[in-house]
């Protein structure tokens, strides 16, 4: 290469010289936040276009107008904001720069917008001369803000609903445990007085029954024939009422243990066992029975496991108990059926019914009960009810379900 064709190294950095000639103005311009500066009066002596464009102007309309009353003039709500009240204002009076998030910027439109924008002063020979503002659009922000905030007021809320209805559970639990305790205990009581009472007499009777006899064959050695055959038959008589005393000895003690657990359930299984307390329901409350099984469309009906057998059966107890105790019915529908290895238990009375909320009350002790007993296998207990129409609860469960507890 040819000197000729050499150009002057000061003829190539001339150009460059010229485009950062003014780096601050670079800057200015570039930046996509809003930056200006206000003399001591407020009026506006310089604004990049960022700032004039989020206020809705161009940067020349703004040189010399006083940026409070132009685009700080009220707070977010309307109301007047003073100018002896502004921090941008206070921070270059004070000479101490601020920074705020919590207040908004006017438009030219009328429009405002939620803007974080902080104010430094600017310092002459010690002198403040005026401040540089710079602030940010921060609507997004807020947006963003807003909805977590939301979102966390919507989580707490659904927190406390939980914890509330935890509690409610616990209590419940707690309660329905003390009734189901103070049900055994009545039921201890009541076999105890019964064992008591009737058990407890006539065995006294037939001590003293025994007693007698055996006195009496003592006193027979020496008497003449005819006062032995009255005695005999005395004795006859005394042994016949030994053997009804007896009968009705094993018919309490029978009774009893049909109490603590029916041997039908063992000998004939769930089916006959629920038949056999619905008709004998009906008889000692004297109403009518409706009563219908249904097969599966083989025809049979298959056993489930024997603990969910008996908890069949005690919640079926507790729905005949609720009839008797509250419905004042004169008829009675059992339906019991089988389809799909699903067993689905059903009892009807035509009585006075009530609201729902009823059956949901905190002592309802015996529907949570049987709510509890069914849960345990896998079930639910369906109530339906309304005043004047009788109530309607339905035991749907598994009869698989008891078979892995």
């Amino acid at each position: 290469m040819t000197p000729d064709v050499l150009m002057p190294a000061h003829a190539t950095r001339a150009p460059e010289q010229q485009v950062w000639r003014d780096p601050l103005a670079l800057m200015l311009d570039s930046t996509g936040e809003g930056v200006f500066g206000v003399d001591l009066d407020g009026l506006c002596v310089f604004i990049n276009p960022a700032g004039a464009r989020m206020i809705g102007f161009e940067p020349a309309e703004l040189l010399g107008s006083n940026m409070h009353d132009l685009t700080h003039h009220s707070h977010a709500d309307g109301a007047a904001y003073p100018v002896e009240d502004c921090p941008i204002f206070n921070a270059f009076r004070q000479g101490l720069p601020c920074r705020i998030d919590s207040e908004v910027f006017w438009r030219r439109d009328g429009s405002c917008f939620p803007v974080e924008y902080s104010s430094h002063p600017i310092l002459d020979e010690g002198q403040v001369r005026g401040a540089v503002v710079t602030f940010v659009d921060i609507t997004e922000r807020k947006r963003a803000a807003d909805a977590l905030q939301r979102a966390k007021d919507e989580l707490e809320a659904r927190v406390r609903e939980r914890t509330h209805a935890l509690e409610t559970a616990l209590h419940q639990v707690r309660e329905l445990a003390a009734w189901s305790e103070s049900v055994r205990e009545d039921e201890r009581t009541r076999i105890a007085r019964e064992v008591h009472d009737e058990l407890g007499s006539l065995l006294v009777a037939l001590k003293m029954d025994v007693n007698w006899m055996d006195k009496r064959l003592s006193e027979q050695e020496g008497r003449p024939p005819e006062q032995a055959q009255d005695m005999r038959q005395r004795m006859r008589c005394k042994c016949q009422n030994m053997s009804r005393l007896i009968e009705n000895a094993v018919d309490n003690v029978g009774r009893i243990i049909t109490d603590l657990r029916p041997s039908i359930l063992d000998h004939q299984g769930l089916w006959a066992a629920l038949e056999w307390q619905a008709q004998e329901f009906v008889q000692s409350a004297e109403m009518a029975l409706d009563w219908c099984m249904e097969a599966d469309p083989e025809g049979e009906w298959p056993e489930p496991p024997e603990p969910l057998a008996m908890a069949v059966f005690r919640i079926f107890q507790e729905m005949l108990s609720n009839v008797g105790r509250h419905s004042r019915a004169d008829r009675l529908q059992v339906r019991a059926a089988v389809r799909g290895g699903e067993l689905k238990l059903s009892v009807h009375d035509n009585g006075v019914g009530a609201t729902p909320q009823a059956f949901e009350a905190p002592d309802a002790y015996g529907i949570m009960g049987m709510r509890e007993r069914a849960r345990h296998f896998g079930g639910v207990i369906d109530i339906q009810s309304a005043p004047g129409q009788g109530t309607r609860m339905c035991l749907t469960v598994l009869l698989q379900a008891g078979a892995t507890l």
